[in-house]
């Protein structure tokens, strides 16, 4: 029986403990953001408690008038904060308020209510004290005139309007003076802007599929078919290497070439002579060529653009590919 009242008074004194450690990390403080204001001013009363998570705390009412003489002219939410320990927290409201009464006033203590562990207690705040004091009036001077009041700075909202319309007339003046510019040079005043310049051999190997799959040699029409080729090789020409091909004969061609070392090599020389000199053969001599001549034709004119054709970033190499694939998948016949 003594040992069960032992027990019995034992547990009792650890919750006893257990509840005065608790309300030992219980603080309420009171403050002010400044002690000495002049008539009117305003200041900030904070009342802050930190407390344990697990307790729940109700905050004292302020009246709107503190010792008569202190107005309260705004409150605050109550701001809930973490403190570093994981187990406090910290609650702090701030009142605004002010005096229109010189002096020292005591603001006294307020009481939080909080419960824990089912039980309700209170805790106090310490008291502060508010200093008002009156302006200083210096009387050896005697009166003096009054004062124009002084101008308020302009704002950005008040400027804003008169940037905008300096900007919109400034703007109005450019583009009159351009259209007079552009008009008299008889440009019209907007153009579209130009597409980019696809390489010279992407449309000269659009080109040459296209005479491949019209395939003029069949229907009797050869001398078309290789002016249709010459012409795209000479376009080709001209673009790529800046050779006048258009305007020339394929002797003048290939010595501008030959006076022009290192554009060409000694293959793709040899295959730009023979097709020019065979489209010379069957358009000025009426030379009948061969089916195999109308083949190697075609197949060598690829192989011309392809192994002259400026290198090109991946991008497009990657989407030029399948032109390539194209030398080696000529059939004609």
């Amino acid at each position: 029986m003594k040992l069960r009242i032992k027990i019995l008074f034992f547990f009792m004194l650890l919750i006893f403990i257990s509840g005065l450690t608790n309300a030992q990390q219980i603080k309420a403080t009171a403050s002010l953001d400044s002690a000495n204001i002049l008539i009117g001013d305003q200041v900030k009363l904070f009342l802050e408690i930190d407390h344990p998570k697990n307790v729940k705390v109700e905050f004292p009412q302020l009246p709107d008038t503190i010792q008569s003489l202190i107005e309260v002219l705004e409150r605050s939410k109550v701001d809930t904060f973490e403190m570093d320990s994981e187990e406090l927290m910290k609650q702090i409201q701030s009142y605004t308020i002010t005096s229109f009464d010189s002096g020292s006033y005591r603001i006294p203590p307020y009481w939080f209510t909080f419960e824990m562990d089912g039980l309700v207690d209170s805790v106090p705040s310490n008291g502060v004290t508010l200093n008002v004091y009156s302006m200083t009036v210096d009387t050896t001077k005697g009166p003096t005139d009054i004062k124009m009041p002084y101008g308020a700075p302009l704002s950005l909202k008040e400027v804003i309007p008169y940037i905008l319309g300096v900007i919109l007339i400034g703007a109005i003046i450019f583009l009159v003076l351009y259209s007079i510019k552009r008009k008299k040079k008889n440009k019209p005043i907007f153009t579209r802007p130009q597409k980019p310049k696809e390489p010279a051999h992407v449309v000269a190997l659009r080109e040459l599929d296209r005479i491949k799959n019209e395939k003029l040699w069949q229907k009797d029409k050869t001398k078309q078919y290789y002016s249709e080729v010459t012409d795209t090789l000479r376009e080709y020409i001209e673009d790529r290497f800046e050779i006048s091909a258009m305007e020339q004969t394929t002797d003048e061609i290939l010595t501008s070439f030959r006076n022009r070392k290192g554009l060409l090599g000694e293959k793709s020389f040899n295959n730009l002579s023979q097709i020019l000199s065979l489209a010379d053969l069957v358009k000025f001599a009426k030379y009948k060529p061969l089916p195999d001549d109308d083949n190697m034709t075609l197949v060598n004119s690829y192989f011309f653009i392809n192994d002259t054709k400026k290198e090109e970033p991946k991008k497009e190499a990657e989407e030029n590919k399948e032109d390539e694939e194209n030398v080696e998948e000529v059939d004609i016949k």
